[in-house]
């Protein structure tokens, strides 16, 4: 095998690991039970923003040196330590990382063991995330070559019986708005946003192994295509395998609930530990990334005044005690903030892979504050803006921003 074939495969593998955590499992089963037999539309919608924003956004940070923060230095300085910075902090120890940890205890470890402590049981699956991160300069292999296989056997066999051998029939639910909503719903994962700032440690990864310039970017772009079909095929998987679900599960289940009834359904009695397994290993691969991610970052920002080791440290201590609120909770408290970060983080990827076409930097910034103007009013109840076109399937923002940078190229002559 050549050895470009090979590092991508690995980086590939590594990435895909890296995204697949927690939401990559419970909602696209729980969206196909939602939609029944409008599962395809699902699908669609579902891979749009949850495989294809996320590939965007990793070849628009390689259009520079491979990392978020200098993609977004063309609005500002100030602008972009301070959105990275934040994009580092929710989607790390606000959000991401501590559902790695309650996914994990929901799955992997409460049906088994009930008796042992939330709180003892997450504290145990962060000292093994700071075992790995820890070893930073092997991380990405060491994804890339153990734990990653390992997820993707338990995962085909899953989905491969399930896909053979379906578990019931699929029923129309009635939904309405299935594609707007399941674009929203591939929100969820937080791919797109993670991509941003994995960007960078696959660039690092990459650079080790004497990549550059244009032989960089290719394998990138190579890299990318791996994670991406692997990640498509388990979404619409596991979307279809929700569909069959329609007339087996009661109105009240949950995300993490309906999983375990797909486990025992395809494959019995072991179903659940297998289920338990593949989903304690999605959600450690992720967590690693993001954890290895944001100490990097913040390493960096405050010139070494923040060490590497004791930002991992910190966001883990902080990352255990959100992680206590539950995984529904978590996603409750997801929804705004995703909300606010999506519509910026998109427009930058866009502004920045159509470079060739809109390169008036004022106009840009006025796009992207527009975007996050727009998002934040959006996310604040009581504030009608239901005028806006797209407002009701969630996507407020879109047209408003677009006009912004029309307008901002009129104005502004460079």
């Amino acid at each position: 095998m050549k050895k470009s074939t090979k590092d991508s495969l690995i980086v590939g593998f590594a990435l895909f690991s890296m995204f697949f955590g927690a939401g990559n499992l419970i909602f696209p089963a729980f969206l196909g039970y939602t939609i029944g037999s409008k599962y395809l539309l699902g699908i669609i919608g579902f891979i749009l923003t949850g495989v294809g924003v996320p590939l965007l956004a990793i070849i628009a940070c390689s259009k520079g040196d491979g990392t978020f923060k200098t993609l977004s230095s063309k609005i500002g300085p100030k602008f972009s330590v301070i959105f990275t910075a934040i994009l580092f902090i929710a989607v790390g120890p606000m959000l991401a990382i501590p559902r790695t940890a309650a996914t994990t205890y929901e799955l992997a470890i409460q049906p088994f063991f009930s008796n042992i402590s939330p709180f003892i049981a997450m504290a145990i699956y962060f000292l093994i995330n700071l075992f790995f991160v820890l070893r930073k300069t092997s991380i990405i292999d060491t994804i890339g070559k153990y734990l990653t296989p390992a997820l993707l056997i338990l995962l085909v066999v899953l989905i491969s019986k399930g896909l053979i051998m379906p578990i019931g029939d699929i029923a129309d639910t009635n939904v309405t708005n299935v594609f707007p909503n399941s674009l929203l719903e591939g929100y969820q994962t937080m791919d797109a946003i993670a991509a941003l700032l994995f960007a960078g440690i696959i660039t690092t990864s990459l650079k080790s192994k004497g990549y550059k310039d244009k032989d960089m970017s290719k394998m990138i772009l190579k890299s990318s295509l791996v994670a991406v079909v692997g990640l498509a095929f388990v979404y619409g998987g596991l979307t279809y395998i929700g569909a069959q679900t329609v007339n087996l599960a009661t109105s009240d289940i949950g995300k993490t609930g309906l999983l375990i009834l797909i486990s025992k359904n395809i494959l019995g009695s072991i179903g659940p530990v297998i289920i338990g397994l593949a989903m304690g290993l999605a959600c450690l691969t992720t967590s690693i990334g993001l954890l290895t991610a944001g100490s990097n970052f913040f390493d960096k920002i405050s010139n070494g005044k923040l060490p590497f080791k004791i930002n991992a440290i910190v966001i883990s201590v902080v990352s255990l005690f959100i992680a206590t609120l539950g995984v529904d909770n978590i996603v409750v408290l997801s929804v705004p903030i995703l909300n606010i970060l999506y519509p910026v983080s998109i427009t930058l990827i866009a502004t920045a892979l159509l470079a060739n076409y809109i390169n008036n930097i004022k106009a840009i910034r006025i796009g992207v504050y527009t975007s996050l103007l727009l998002g934040i009013l959006l996310s604040i109840p009581g504030i009608n803006l239901s005028f806006i076109p797209l407002y009701n399937i969630g996507f407020g923002w879109l047209i408003p921003t677009v006009i912004s940078i029309i307008i901002g190229c009129l104005i502004f002559k460079e």
